[in-house]
């Protein structure tokens, strides 16, 4: 798989959105104002984590994706702290808004210095090949 150059904060990738989106000047202020609100209170608990620490795992009770990073980081010891919403049949409603939030659709979400990795198979991936480590020397 092939992996983007680290961004540094405040850097724009080359690389579009994988996938428009409607954009607010198509969407009324009332829609807008609900988009903003619906599970704020999550979304910025997970953004705060994001920024704040500099492993984090954004998952959900019962997915073996979720178990196996979690698992994979902690046998190369890279502590992480890790968010919890729900399992299969709870806070799908805040599991939507973290991934309207993070444009990822599945969980895991692994962040690494308040970058988005990816999931499971790209955290393996980052461990083998090293990337993740050197994201976190930095």
């Amino acid at each position: 798989m092939d992996r983007q150059p680290e961004l540094r904060s405040g850097q724009m990738s080359s690389l579009t959105h994988p996938r428009p989106l409607l954009p607010d000047d198509r969407k009324t202020e009332a829609v807008r104002a609900k988009i903003a609100a619906r599970h704020s209170g999550i979304v910025e608990e997970v953004r705060s984590t994001v920024e704040r620490e500099p492993v984090v795992v954004v998952g959900m009770a019962t997915n073996v994706f979720v178990k196996r990073a979690r698992k994979a980081l902690t046998q190369h010891g890279i502590p992480h702290t890790y968010l919890e919403y729900g399992g299969y049949t709870s806070k799908w409603g805040e599991r939507l808004a973290i991934k309207l939030w993070s444009g990822w659709p599945t969980f895991p979400q692994v962040f690494v210095r308040g970058v988005l990795i990816g999931g499971n198979d790209d955290t393996q991936q980052a461990l083998a090949d090293g990337s993740l480590k050197q994201m976190l020397d930095g």
